[in-house]
C-alpha cells in the first residue's frame, strides 16, 4: 500500500494580518525634515469606502488631503490604515470628512490644510464635501 498523502491544512484566515493592522493602527506623525521650508503635501486616496448610516450600503470616494506642514507630517502607512478603518463604519459623508479633518488637524497642527471627499454618484446624486483651516479659523475653531 502506498503511503497516504498528507495535505497541508489551509490557514484559517490568510488575510487576517491586514484586518489586525487596521484595528491596532494609530494615526502617526513624524518630524518634518524640512520644517524651515514651506511646501505643500498633496495626498490622494482613491479607494476610500465607508457605509451609509441609513441603508448600510457601501459608499465609495476619493479622499484628497492637501496641507502645508509645520513641525509634523503624517506617516503614510498609518494614514492608509486609518482611512481603511472607515470601511465597516456607518457614517455620513459630512461626518467622515469632518472627522478626518479634525484628526489630522489635531495630529499635525499644519499651517494650512484642506480635506475633500469626492463621493461616487449614488441615487443620481453626487456629493463633494470640503473642510479647510481657513473656514474653521474664521469661526474661531483653531
Amino acid at each position: 500500500m502506498p503511503p497516504s498523502k498528507k495535505t497541508k491544512a489551509p490557514p484559517t484566515d490568510p488575510g487576517n494580518y491586514g484586518t489586525q493592522a487596521i484595528k491596532t493602527n494609530e494615526l502617526e506623525g513624524w518630524p518634518n525634515p524640512e520644517s524651515h521650508q514651506q511646501y505643500r503635501i498633496h495626498l490622494s486616496y482613491p479607494e476610500f469606502t465607508c457605509l451609509c448610516p441609513r441603508s448600510g450600503y457601501p459608499d465609495f470616494a476619493t479622499i484628497e488631503i492637501n496641507y502645508v506642514p509645520d513641525r509634523t507630517i503624517v506617516e503614510l502607512r498609518s494614514l492608509k490604515l486609518y482611512l481603511n478603518a472607515f470601511r465597516d463604519r456607518r457614517i455620513s459623508h459630512e461626518a467622515v470628512i469632518n472627522q478626518i479633518f479634525r484628526d489630522l488637524d489635531t495630529l499635525l497642527s499644519p499651517r494650512e490644510m484642506d480635506v475633500t471627499g469626492d463621493f461616487n454618484v449614488r441615487g443620481n446624486l453626487k456629493t463633494i464635501i470640503r473642510v479647510d483651516t481657513e473656514m474653521n479659523r474664521k469661526k474661531g475653531k483653531k
